[in-house]
């Protein structure tokens, strides 16, 4: 039989830890089927993170419409010898049920702030777990290295140049969307542009320029297909490399539409500026210079407070994998169980119990803080947390476009005061508190809380 090497609709239910499954099973054992909630959040952000953007909730919400485990699955999981043949049985019929109450994808948030709660049975709720934090965690940090990047190119395009060395085939696609909400232009991924409607770019690569007899013939035969294309100059010799768009556009006079070099390795500020000149003095002012390589936010803030002539930017690997924060701090914790809240004491580990909700607060147009508060509480400011499932199906607020969560971020993050969206640490930091009424319960329950007390697993 052809083994599953990639994760569909009708496999995902098994993409779980192993312990989601065994604990599944002792719930069902004991019937502790009541209704629980569990909050998924960052316990604490990076150190070069002043804030998080909130993605993937798209995903999590489709895998939670089609969760199920289709005969193939449970023909697996009882070669195990480790499940039931009942529990099994029941798990073949089992299905998402629930809610969901989530920030919308594009949303600034930070620490302790839940990016999403799930309200249905315990198994149900357990269950989801393994993915959904794979989904969420992945993906809000993509956001959140790209909305930085987008940040320090001041309004120049920027290219996302990823794919190859990112981190598997579902990351590569993740991150493009991701980094599309976080406002980056295009993307080289081609599947993504299908999946997303996210614009694609890209021209040539330095094999092309190496399989012709001469740099200029490359040129010559690409623009040729390609009339209004962007050249690869550094194969050889960057320098020489413009002039040879110079003399391409001697050339071709009037029929010359080239629209861009990019500039690949060396050092690219003095590069620029010498490429500018050269473009400048052959009468190609409108020729745009396109920079790539090795390219983070840092990098690309020094180039332009430096004043380098530079246009756009393609960038890759660090932002792809995020090199500078590579992870974050996610979890997905028990909060309550049967209408009772449920915390840890572990140290610098607590959990806040209960449902709950953000309030933002906002003064002249401006974020000014957040309250982290009981569900049921009405706090001034703006509720971030929205009812985007109910009955294991999504609602209107669920259904919302990729360009909707687009616009959001840009309008979220025009709206955080200037130190907090600098690449640069935050100080002071954005303040977010708990609410007094949060504070109590969290206090109270951990004074109360006793061993017979049911925990959340590892």
């Amino acid at each position: 039989m052809q083994a599953d090497f990639w994760v569909t609709d009708a496999n995902a239910g098994l993409l779980t830890d192993a312990y989601e499954l065994t604990m599944l099973q002792a719930y069902w054992r004991e019937q502790m089927i009541g209704p629980a909630a569990f909050s998924l959040y960052m316990r604490r952000l990076p150190k070069s993170r002043n804030y998080l953007i909130a993605c993937g909730l798209d995903d999590v919400l489709r895998f939670l419409e089609r969760l199920h485990f289709d005969a193939d699955a449970i023909d697996y999981l009882s070669t195990l010898g480790r499940f039931d043949r009942a529990f099994l049985e029941w798990l073949a019929g089992l299905r998402f049920t629930g809610s969901v109450w989530a920030m919308p994808e594009g949303t600034p948030a930070f620490a302790e702030e839940p990016l999403l709660e799930v309200e249905a049975s315990l198994p149900e709720a357990q269950l989801l777990e393994t993915f959904v934090m794979n989904q969420v965690h992945f993906q809000t940090m993509a956001a959140s290295k790209g909305a930085r990047v987008v940040h320090a190119a001041a309004g120049r395009q920027v290219v996302d140049f990823g794919l190859r060395r990112i981190h598997g085939a579902d990351a590569g696609l993740k991150a493009a969307r991701a980094f599309h909400i976080a406002g980056v232009h295009a993307t080289s991924n081609v599947l993504a542009g299908k999946a997303y409607g996210v614009p694609i770019a890209g021209t040539m690569a330095h094999s092309y320029v190496q399989a012709h007899e001469t740099e200029l013939d490359a040129f010559r035969a690409f623009a040729r297909a390609w009339p209004e294309t962007i050249l690869l100059v550094d194969t050889y010799d960057t320098v020489r490399g413009v002039r040879n768009v110079a003399a391409l556009a001697r050339e071709l006079g009037d029929e010359f539409r080239v629209r861009g070099i990019r500039l690949d390795s060396g050092d690219l500020h003095a590069l620029a500026v010498e490429a500018r000149a050269i473009l400048d003095e052959a009468g190609l002012r409108d020729v745009r210079i396109f920079a790539s390589g090795g390219l983070d936010e840092h990098e690309i803030e020094r180039l332009l407070s430096r004043g380098a002539p530079i246009d756009a930017f393609g960038v890759g690997s660090l932002m792809g994998v995020s090199a500078d924060a590579p992870y974050l701090d996610s979890v997905y914790k028990l909060v309550e169980y049967s209408g009772q809240g449920r915390t840890k004491l572990a140290p610098k580990k607590r959990i806040l119990p209960g449902r709950k909700q953000v309030f933002r607060m906002e003064s002249n147009g401006e974020s000014s803080g957040d309250v982290i508060a009981r569900a049921e509480e009405t706090l001034p400011g703006r509720a971030l947390l929205v009812h985007v499932m109910h009955n294991g199906r999504r609602t209107q607020a669920g259904t919302e476009s990729l360009e909707a969560a687009r616009s959001r971020a840009q309008q979220e993050l025009a709206r955080l005061p200037a130190r907090v969206r600098a690449i640069t640490p935050a100080e002071p930091q954005y303040p977010t508190r708990l609410s007094i009424e949060l504070e109590r319960y969290w206090m109270e329950l951990s004074a109360n809380v006793g061993e017979s007390a049911p925990g959340d697993g590892a």
